[in-house]
């Protein structure tokens, strides 16, 4: 039996836990930096006791940018061997987090295959879940209900769940009262929005909040308090009903660590590329400096098919900015249920968007894996090349798409390469590119 709950109470009580062990020299940072930013909530380790092969990732304050891959299937397309190998895509490329969406189906025991699998943290939206898992309508589903599904997904093993309980009466009245271009586009929020309407009730995550941590305290599920009120076009961001949210979930996030229950916040969403810094810094002021977590966000809305690319520019510039944990966009968003190749795709432009913005944050070490493809490159040594690439795969198959005749250059430049001219030179070596081209 161990002597604390939760990571966090551990870390208050000045026990370092394996967990932060790992996590420590995963960021090549100390055990104690970890504990104490566990401790004030700057930093989370997601890692529900029954994940038993979860290999633990640190999310907050001075780490590393991690990556979340969506999944999970809907009511149009239920093919679950699909969604698994998506899965092995997610792991093989270094997702830290794997979000299961699922809707519809059998979606425990899916989501049991999922924990049972991955080394990746897992997270869920038991909203999602609700409908399918009590067989009830909407407007028939008690509080009781709802708090029955979010123990179902922590007893299994859930990493973290995000519960909207930000989106509360006061939320609801000011974007009554002041409108938007798109409305609400969370799919979790805009359910939760119909179920107080349609019922006079107030959000039961936020009447019943209390319960809501007392179940995730006790399987030490971390809460990702949701963005009910995130903007779907950049016309509707950083409007009343997203800032009104934010200041309802800072609220939430101090009440969360009275019960030493760990918490991440989510963001938005759709924004201009010039409001997100303020955004990012808005968030850690009104959070508390809690990890923020956010999808994109996608910086222009006239790019379906590529959405991967407008969210991976905005994921960028958030992640410098102070976001810790980007929600990948895959080229599917907005149009269909993605495909293997779309999270693939995704994934790696949201890895791209990480390491560019832990290059930016001064991350220690985040510069070493470019030096090493630099002196690759320096050697002309296509094979250490791809040894370095964020996608192996995809490079050597350009590569030899239109193989060089020569194997120490390319065939753009061929034996024009500047880096092969330069070394020549520098070895005292006579380059005759007449001779050489015929």
């Amino acid at each position: 039996m161990r002597e604390y709950a939760t990571q966090m109470e551990a870390a208050k009580k000045g026990i370092i836990t394996p967990e932060m062990k790992i996590v420590a020299e995963k960021e090549r940072r100390s055990p104690q930096y970890i504990m104490e930013k566990v401790a004030c909530g700057e930093i989370a380790i997601p890692c529900n006791i029954n994940h038993k092969n979860l290999s633990p990732e640190g999310v907050g304050s001075g780490l590393r940018t991690k990556v979340n891959v969506n999944l999970g299937v809907s009511g149009d397309f239920r093919d679950y061997d699909l969604e698994m190998q998506k899965v092995d895509i997610a792991l093989k490329y270094g997702a830290e987090g794997i979000m299961d969406l699922s809707n519809c189906g059998k979606t425990n025991v899916f989501r049991q295959k999922l924990i049972d699998k991955s080394t990746a943290m897992i997270g869920t939206v038991p909203m999602y879940d609700a409908i399918g898992y009590l067989e009830k309508e909407l407007v028939d589903i008690t509080p009781d209900d709802f708090l029955e599904v979010v123990r179902a997904h922590a007893k299994q093993g859930v990493d973290f769940v995000t519960i909207h309980a930000g989106i509360n009466r006061r939320v609801v009245e000011g974007f009554m009262r002041e409108g938007r271009r798109m409305n609400i586009v969370s799919r979790g929020g805009s359910l939760l929005f119909a179920y107080m309407q349609m019922t006079g009730r107030e959000n039961p995550f936020f009447e019943y909040y209390d319960k809501v941590l007392d179940i995730l305290r006790e399987y030490d599920v971390t809460i990702s308090l949701g963005d009910a009120m995130r903007p779907g076009c950049i016309d509707d961001s950083t409007d009343s009903g997203q800032i009104g949210e934010l200041v309802e979930l800072g609220y939430l996030t101090k009440r969360a660590w009275e019960k030493d229950v760990q918490v991440m916040i989510e963001g938005p969403g759709h924004m201009a590329l010039n409001e997100i810094a303020s955004n990012m810094q808005l968030e850690k002021k009104l959070c508390h400096n809690a990890p923020f977590y956010v999808l994109g966000p996608l910086v222009t809305d006239i790019a379906p098919g590529y959405d991967h690319i407008t969210a991976a520019i905005g994921g960028a510039v958030a992640a410098t900015n102070g976001a810790d944990f980007l929600c990948y966009v895959t080229p599917a968003e907005h149009l269909r249920l993605p495909d293997a190749n779309d999270v693939r795709e995704g994934l790696i432009a949201t890895k791209i968007a990480a390491h560019a913005a832990d290059i930016a944050k001064g991350i220690p070490y985040a510069r070493d894996i470019d030096n090493k493809m630099s002196d690759s490159r320096h050697k002309v040594d296509y094979e250490e090349m791809f040894k370095y690439a964020l996608d192996p795969d995809k490079a050597r198959a350009y590569y030899e798409s239109v193989p060089p005749k020569n194997r120490h250059t390319c065939s753009m430049c061929g034996k024009m390469c500047a880096i092969r001219t330069t070394n020549m030179i520098l070895d005292g070596e006579k380059v005759k590119l007449k001779e050489e081209n015929k």
